[in-house]
């Protein structure tokens, strides 16, 4: 089993101690976003947790809590997403340049291939332009080349609840010729600096750039963090996104780094409310369980080929 912690909020800069929590007691619930009467309990148990993947814009604050994943025996990797926009776009996230040097810290920590750069949203419009991207693309590459292996990036999408929050900022949404034009610049630089480049969840086609279609939670990048072959199957996300099955352990509505382009935010009212209710010694990242909740133990197995591991 894979652990995506988290696409729905980002528990490494937030709720690094709730997580730590779970892990030693072995277990975490998890609310249907559907469905909030039903809950899901999942094993942490690391004899069927393969491999842990920490989707974050800050990993500062577990960085300190990395001996105790170790020392439990999880494997895991990191998506740090570092873009380049001010507090006017993201009024929570910490200074790009200490973030920067933070990624390099856990890179020399643990190894480039296991932190990827993700440069995700890409807004296009009169004051983020296609050269305000490649100028910072490029100080950005410069500065990470020898601490990652790869960048995955993707175009602004206008979900309806991003539309609303950004409607100033968030023109509309980017036509192919600036996609063609941005992808050939992007290549180019990824290229001279040694950064492998894909898409996340784009139909649009660049290969004649040397970009591919990533899979952020990819079933390369988790054998090769794990040292193991493992059986898995392509997940049902958005709408061509290449990731394989995992089980998210977050919640929507209580991501603090306001960013004007999120969609797992829905209201300002929800993420106030969401944000006193946690409490970092509960089973569920928000609030409480209550009596008209129905909770069902998750079915949790290795994804691990142990046939072809035996005969190795």
């Amino acid at each position: 089993m894979i652990i995506s912690a988290s696409r729905r909020t980002d528990i490494p800069a937030f709720y690094s101690s709730w997580f730590i929590n779970r892990l030693r007691e072995g277990f975490v619930y998890v609310k249907n976003p559907m469905n909030s009467r039903q809950i899901s309990k999942v094993s942490l148990n690391h004899e069927v947790v393969d491999c842990i993947v920490f989707w974050t814009k800050n990993a500062v604050p577990l960085m300190d809590k990395l001996d105790i994943i170790d020392s439990m025996g999880y494997p895991y990797y990191f998506l740090w997403t570092i873009t380049p926009y001010g507090k006017d776009i993201e009024s929570n996230v910490p200074d790009k340049a200490k973030m920067i040097e933070s990624f390099k810290e856990l890179s020399n920590r643990i190894g480039s291939r296991r932190v990827i750069w993700r440069y995700d949203p890409i807004i296009i419009n009169r004051r983020f332009t296609i050269e305000y991207h490649s100028e910072n693309f490029s100080a950005m590459c410069r500065l990470l080349s020898r601490h990652t292996n790869k960048c995955i990036f993707s175009y602004v999408d206008l979900y309806t609840k991003t539309s609303k929050h950004a409607k100033n900022i968030l023109e509309q949404e980017i036509n192919t010729q600036n996609m063609l034009k941005m992808a050939k610049c992007f290549s180019e630089i990824a290229t001279a600096n040694h950064i492998s480049l894909e898409t996340c969840s784009e139909e649009i086609e660049l290969e004649q750039f040397g970009i591919g279609h990533s899979a952020c939670i990819n079933k390369e990048t988790v054998e090769d963090v794990i040292g193991s072959s493992i059986w898995v199957k392509k997940a049902s996300q958005r709408p061509f996104c290449q990731c394989i099955e995992s089980v998210d352990i977050g919640a929507y509505d209580c991501c603090l780094h306001g960013c004007i382009y999120c969609y797992a935010n829905s209201s300002a009212k929800a993420l106030c409310v969401n944000e006193k209710k946690h409490n970092a010694k509960f089973p569920l990242l928000i609030g409480g369980i209550n009596a008209n909740d129905n909770i069902v133990e998750k079915v949790c197995k290795t994804l691990k080929n142990t046939q072809i591991e035996l005969l190795k």
